[in-house]
């Protein structure tokens, strides 16, 4: 089955999937409504606060999940050029429209039983993600250090850890990153670096994260290490049997997990 014809499903906060891709959310239809409102997605970016280069990147994705596409834009000429909703599109916002005024209802409903409803989704959003690496942490954002081209995201993990994450500044856009959001870490075992203690080393890896090692398993090739920090969260590190024996790793030793900046993936709830 190809993407443009997977079938759709509804996830919380509130978006229309396409399989594993999300296609319609409340930020698309609004720049999608104000596409058909000015004609132009230079006005409609503008309006929904949107980069004029971030909206276009939407726009082709869009058309791209669709079956048909939702947007048709018109060539330069001596009025200038245009941007226009296809029947399709509209017939995709009109559902868009009906199917979350009765998720809404749904929420009213479910918030009668349920009293932390926002604590609710968080949870389950995490129980959804699924992931090939080994460590995925949930935190907040502490700081956005934004470049021209790059930047730099600080989670903070709880019980006082914190790393930093290094990704584009078109990424962090797309995300809608923003200090005090939810935001999911998710760094590969084969990524970090394990050193026995915790004192403070002088490296280029910007992520030192230091507690206790809970656990040493021997593989047929590898030695997997798992870290427990103060916080209570717990970082796996796999490394090779030599040099674990050389390191001397023992559980109930102390040891540090240290890892680069760029090998962070960051993730937003849906």
């Amino acid at each position: 089955m190809s993407p443009t014809n997977k079938p759709m499903h509804v996830a919380g906060p509130f978006s229309f999937y396409r399989g594993e891709q999300r296609f319609l959310s409340r930020e698309r239809v609004e720049l999608l409504r104000k596409i058909a409102e000015t004609g132009s997605i230079t006005q409609a970016a503008k309006a929904v606060n949107m980069s004029y280069k971030t909206a276009w990147d939407t726009i082709n994705a869009l058309n791209n999940l669709a079956e048909e596409p939702l947007v048709v834009s018109a060539p330069g000429g001596r009025h200038g050029g245009g941007s226009r909703l296809t029947d399709y599109a509209q017939r995709q916002l009109e559902l868009y429209t009906a199917v979350e005024a009765e998720y809404q209802r749904f929420l009213h409903k479910l918030g009668e039983h349920i009293d932390d409803l926002d604590g609710f989704f968080h949870f389950m959003r995490g129980l959804l993600m699924q992931t090939s690496a080994r460590n995925q942490f949930s935190g907040k954002i502490a700081a956005i250090k934004a470049g021209p081209i790059n930047a730099e995201v600080t989670v903070d993990l709880g019980g006082g850890d914190l790393i930093t994450a290094l990704i584009t500044a078109e990424s962090a856009n797309n995300l809608g990153l923003r200090e005090g959001a939810d935001v999911y870490a998710l760094v590969k075992a084969t990524s970090i670096i394990v050193i026995p203690g915790t004192e403070t080393v002088r490296l280029s890896a910007r992520n030192q994260l230091r507690g206790t090692i809970i656990l040493c398993k021997q593989g047929p090739v590898n030695s997997e290490i798992v870290i427990q920090l103060p916080g209570g969260k717990t970082v796996t590190a796999v490394i090779t049997h030599e040099s674990a024996g050389n390191l001397g790793l023992k559980e109930g030793e102390p040891a540090t997990a240290v890892f680069k900046a760029t090998s962070i993936i960051l993730g937003v709830g849906l």
